[in-house]
């Protein structure tokens, strides 16, 4: 997770920089994020009932493959004067298509992971989340670095690295098994795509918890994206800071979601789930906006990125236990598919509405008007009373553990 993750973290950074740099169209920068996003969603929407068939692995090495050919493909044909805008376009829609059922490859076989070491599972996912906030904080320092100092298409050939040492990693070091102990039995192995796809989506929608989750997560996903794609790179270039302030800020803002995460990883199975999930997405959201917005200094915009990472740093480990928990293990990748999909349905027209925003109404009302609703989702969502159920989940699990263990101690001592 961390080497491919990273890869993808770089791209974050070294795509849109390129394309703003050459064409100087926040319009353009927004498409090839959309380019990016929309195959990501449809083709990762598409292929849970394929990750629980074939096996997670085999889609994970396979599927960084895939990236790691279409990234490397864009620095020799740009090295060779072949490169267009279109076909830029086409090949990192390809990436953005293998990228998807990779994800959610890896994400499969985390509550496997937890089980063979023995761990709870808000700790596997505060480890897992972790991991993917420290693939944050390195690849957009390193894509920054490298953006400013080498050029982006340099940036490209880290990108194709990180993807293939993440395909061999996986097939070298995880076990064959690996991701498959939650197979189907054979009967329903037997059943056919769509039905198998229907089966994931019907549990996804009889669920009204994890389906307010996909909703309010979508919509936030699709602020950050017009945020991460366009106007911080737009606030880069205008304020005179370039790349590096990208680079810097996402850094920081990483490091402080690592140490998050850390600390969700150890006291996360302690805490209540809905208090911080709510605290961490006021914290991580509208005050970036803002900041921004204000025109403050590099100190300030630093310090509430770092607060705001720290924010961040809960979210994932708590969603992921909280998914883990209410989805069988035999429908853990269609349920997945579908609700990752569902919640990133929204970033690639995040990035196309963020360069609009901006073309029309300037950088600064467009930074105001993303903050006011980020700040508005977040809260209208949590007066819904699904939410309690977060933690409601967590002490059944907990008090039929406790009465699992005195049984056991009760036949011993009889």
């Amino acid at each position: 997770m961390a080497v491919s993750l990273t890869g993808t973290r770089v791209s974050g950074v070294a795509l849109p920089w390129f394309v703003l740099v050459t064409t100087g169209s926040a319009t353009h920068t927004g498409l090839v994020a959309f380019c990016e996003m929309a195959p990501y969603v449809l083709v990762k929407a598409f292929t849970g009932p394929l990750v629980d068939r074939s096996g997670p692995r085999v889609v994970s090495w396979s599927t960084d493959a895939v990236s790691a050919v279409a990234a490397t493909a864009v620095p020799v044909l740009h090295a060779a004067n072949l490169l267009s805008f279109w076909l830029l376009l086409i090949l990192v829609a390809v990436i953005g298509a293998a990228r998807g059922p990779g994800d959610l490859a890896k994400e499969v076989m985390v509550p496997e992971a937890a089980e063979r070491g023995g761990m709870p599972l808000e700790r596997a996912t505060g480890l897992s989340g972790m991991t993917e906030r420290l693939a944050f904080t390195v690849g957009p320092a390193l894509g920054g670095s490298l953006a400013a100092l080498a050029g982006p298409m340099t940036c490209l050939l880290v990108i194709a690295a990180c993807f293939a040492l993440g395909s061999v990693i996986t097939t070298l070091a995880l076990p064959r098994a690996m991701g498959r102990a939650g197979s189907p039995p054979d009967g329903e192995s037997e059943r056919g795509y769509w039905r198998r796809f229907g089966e994931g989506w019907n549990h996804l929608r009889g669920d009204r918890l994890l389906l307010t989750i996909v909703v309010t997560v979508g919509i936030t996903n699709s602020l950050n994206a017009a945020f991460h794609t366009v106007l911080l790179p737009v606030w880069a270039k205008e304020s005179g800071n370039g790349p590096t302030a990208i680079g810097v800020s996402g850094s920081v803002a990483g490091i402080a979601a690592v140490l998050a995460s850390l600390i969700a990883a150890m006291v996360a199975h302690r805490m209540r789930r809905r208090v911080v999930f709510f605290a961490g997405f006021l914290v991580a959201g509208a005050p970036r906006y803002v900041i921004l917005a204000v025109d403050a200094p590099m100190w300030a915009v630093l310090t509430v990125f770092a607060l705001s990472g720290f924010g961040s740093g809960f979210l994932n480990p708590i969603l992921g236990a909280v998914i883990f928990e209410r989805v069988p293990r035999p429908l853990l990748g269609r349920v997945n598919a579908l609700g990752d999909s569902l919640a990133w349905a929204g970033i690639p027209l995040g990035g196309l509405m963020g360069g609009a925003a901006v073309a029309t109404f300037g950088l600064v009302p467009a930074l105001l008007t993303g903050g006011t609703a980020f700040f508005l989702t977040t809260n209208l969502a949590g007066l819904r009373p699904e939410w309690r159920q977060m933690d409601q989940r967590r002490a059944q699990r907990k008090l039929s553990a406790t009465k699992s263990v005195r049984s056991e101690a009760h036949d011993r001592h009889r």
